[in-house]
């Protein structure tokens, strides 16, 4: 008898979903994704007859179930929920594809890790629709960071894209996006957000398609170029539902829109969004001096792990104090941050600089400073068997700081320019005690960091 409930409820689960998008028979899969159905340049996306053979299983009249629609609403009204709000600026094209189905029962399948992900999401939603409407962009862009790393910040794939949208190191380069020692401005949730939607505008312009800047955003611009001329060559349609292109992008922009439309329609899909207020999840507070993690932490009052949630960008337990860095700390915790950033009393550094000498092992540095050689090593990013040579610079415990130096947090420990030698001279600037040495703002003023979509800066990713 369970087994028939499990199965009815998946059928039901299909018979929503087939119902949502105007084509597609495919099954949920155990895997993400599973082979496509052979397709080849030229090729129309596949018909199928929409609840074919799921009367049985429900009491859903399919034929009143098209395409997802979003309730009407007054667009002059300011909505107090995000989701609302986000709706209200849907404006790319719908796509309708067999995959566009496939992959709403595949998120469908797994309402848990759906429900975990948007939570994850609910700390840098309100910013990225903010920046998208500011630029005027179709606001279901900010489901994308959901397909790339699962709002993961901190997220690293095998082809070494890293951060919330999924940078690898070439195109972040292309887009000022610093990748050094001390942070990684992929991971950086103002500047990475700002970054991915400059890139993905210029891909925009380039195409006059969302699908195809996507698909680009994946790709690469100039491979869907040249799968556009060629199929523009044959006399094909040229819109992305008839490129041929390699599996990964296939699914990629599919999972997209499957999506928008679990959001556009959650009660349709028997989904609960976890409520999002349409207000600021974070401030940004400059800082003046370098500064522990775990110190700006405690200044805010709040678990590391949330901390760095927000901060995910630097890659040792230091914010650095030669230039000007910011701390992000939820709105209702700015307060707190800036209040007790003045009444403390003690250094707010843990770490000082020392430079390896000939013939220094690691053992032995870690033996003189009194912290272990393993934890040593991960905050320097060195890898086991590295043997760092004279004149490299290390972070070490500065005086009795050894115990929280031992605590520090790993940050970055897959980090390729992390065990390379040398590594460049780390400045931790001034080291002040508490007082005026942030200033406060009600919105993040990091710099936005944009530039040109360099031709042939392709963003292949791990799959998703």
């Amino acid at each position: 008898m369970q087994s028939i409930a499990r199965r009815f409820a998946a059928l039901l689960c299909c018979a929503v979903a087939l119902a949502i998008t105007p084509a597609g028979n495919a099954a949920a899969d155990d895997s993400d994704p599973p082979p496509p159905p052979a397709q080849t340049g030229g090729t129309a996306p596949i018909a199928a007859t929409a609840g074919t053979g799921l009367t049985a299983v429900s009491s859903i009249d399919l034929s009143k179930l098209g395409t997802p629609s979003v309730a009407t609403v007054d667009l002059t009204t300011e909505s107090s929920d995000l989701w609302t709000r986000m709706r209200q600026g849907f404006a790319m094209r719908d796509l309708s594809m067999d995959l566009v189905t496939d992959r709403q029962i595949w998120y469908l399948a797994r309402p848990g890790a759906l429900r975990n992900t948007l939570e994850r999401g609910r700390k840098y939603l309100y910013f990225i629709v903010e920046e998208l409407e500011k630029r005027g962009m179709p606001t279901e862009l900010a489901l994308l960071p959901m397909v790339e790393s699962a709002y993961n910040p901190m997220a690293y794939s095998p082809a070494r894209a890293s951060g919330l949208w999924q940078f690898i190191p070439s195109t972040g380069k292309d887009f000022s996006l610093d990748q050094n020692w001390w942070v990684d401005e992929r991971r950086d949730i103002v500047a990475s957000t700002n970054a991915a939607l400059t890139y993905l505008q210029a891909l925009y312009e380039m195409h006059g398609d969302w699908h195809l800047a996507l698909a680009s955003y994946n790709w690469g611009e100039n491979a869907v170029a040249r799968a556009v001329a060629k199929n523009k060559a044959a006399g094909l349609p040229t819109e992305f539902a008839y490129l041929s292109m390699p599996q990964e992008t296939r699914y990629y922009v599919p999972k997209l829109q499957a999506l928008k439309n679990i959001i556009a329609n959650p009660q349709l899909f028997g989904i609960t969004l976890p409520p999002i207020p349409n207000e600021p999840y974070f401030v940004s507070i400059g800082t003046r001096g370098g500064m522990d993690l775990h110190t700006a932490a405690q200044l805010a009052e709040m678990p590391m792990k949330d901390f760095l949630e927000l901060n995910p960008s630097f890659n040792r337990p230091v914010i650095p104090g030669e230039s000007d860095h910011h701390v992000i700390v939820p709105k209702d915790k700015a307060g707190t941050f800036v209040t007790n950033l003045e009444n403390h009393d003690r250094p707010l550094l843990s770490w000082k600089t020392y430079t390896v000498e000939r013939g220094e092992r690691v053992e032995q540095i870690a033996a003189r400073f009194g912290i272990s050689p393993t934890k040593l090593r991960e905050v320097n990013g060195l890898a086991p068997r590295m043997r760092p040579g004279p004149g490299y610079t290390l972070l070490v415990p500065s005086g009795d700081a050894v115990a929280m130096a031992e605590s520090a947090p790993v940050l970055a420990p897959k980090l390729s320019f992390a065990s390379q030698a040398p590594a460049p001279a780390p400045r931790l600037g001034k080291q002040p005690r508490g007082g005026s040495t942030a200033r406060h703002s009600s919105k993040a003023s990091h710099a936005s960091k944009s530039g040109g979509a360099k031709a042939g800066a392709h963003h292949n990713k791990h799959r998703k």
